[in-house]
């Protein structure tokens, strides 16, 4: 469901992406991503997420406040009706004449190490309070290193006390490219670098949006009342939707952007390292 540090259970994992073109960043992916986690190490723990990204920095960070509940309410929007007889406001990351490779900040209960480079992660660890710095495996960075050198990748690293208490993260960003819809699933809660030959449990629901979408397309979503116009423009109006609990491949969800707006969700690919560059 994810990768993290040491050892950690996820489960309940809820994916978003989307595609959009927003007023002040022009065409962009989002991402939302939640879990519950529990952490089975004896000290701090992080979950590791890379995005086919380009140029990010806190501020791709969105904070979803009060709206703690965003994805769960696009899950309840596509969840199958049961029968009667069963039970923070971004700023441009261009701004920056140049980003800097490393990033560490504060958002919801997370310190993240934000870097281009994961081989930088390592010697960044020293700027996360000691209460949520893990001990990181030089093995998992390389692994990353090699097998997705054009992503970026956020080190979300939390305390004991915290796991249980995370809001959903939101994210947008430049992508790499924008046809194609990233969900990051690559599984290991060991520490150590994934395998990428094993086939691992999923328990996630996939969940996708456009605003290039038709006005019958999908299904409408209700966030509640006082949603903040800056966070209501990075969320769909509508969105499709698929729960997956089947044992797969060890890797990350993908949709064309054309096969989203045709509703062919059957058309989800779930693609290792080697389709990582796009």
């Amino acid at each position: 469901m994810c990768v993290s540090t040491a050892p950690a259970e996820f489960t309940g994992t809820t994916l978003y992406a989307g595609r959009q073109t927003h007023p002040e960043h022009g065409l962009i992916h989002v991402l939302g991503y939640q879990n519950t986690a529990v952490n089975h190490a004896d000290g701090p723990n992080a979950m590791l997420l890379h995005l086919p990204a380009v140029g990010m920095t806190p501020q791709n960070f969105v904070s979803v406040g009060q709206h703690a509940d965003i994805l769960s309410r696009m899950v309840e929007a596509v969840r199958p009706p049961v029968a009667s007889d069963e039970a923070d406001d971004g700023m441009a990351w261009m701004g920056y004449d140049e980003p800097p490779a490393v990033h560490v900040f504060e958002h919801d209960v997370y310190t993240v190490v934000l870097a281009q480079d994961p081989t930088l992660v390592p010697a960044a660890l020293a700027q996360v309070p000691f209460h949520k710095r893990p001990v990181l495996s030089p093995e998992l960075f390389a692994f990353y290193a090699e097998h997705y050198p054009d992503h970026a990748i956020a080190v979300c690293c939390f305390d004991n006390a915290q796991a249980r208490h995370a809001k959903p993260l939101l994210v947008w960003y430049e992508p790499l490219d924008a046809d194609e819809l990233w969900l990051p699933a690559l599984d290991c809660h060991t520490g150590s670098a994934p395998d990428l030959d094993a086939r691992v449990p999923t328990d996630h629901w996939l969940l996708f949006g456009s605003d290039e979408a038709p006005a019958d397309w999908g299904v409408p979503v209700s966030y509640g009342p006082k949603l903040r116009h800056a966070l209501e423009r990075y969320l769909p109006g509508r969105v499709v939707g698929t729960y997956c609990d089947e044992p797969l491949p060890n890797g990350d969800f993908v949709l064309r952007h054309d096969d989203l707006l045709a509703g062919r969700l059957d058309a989800v690919r779930r693609v290792g390292p080697a389709a990582s560059r796009p």
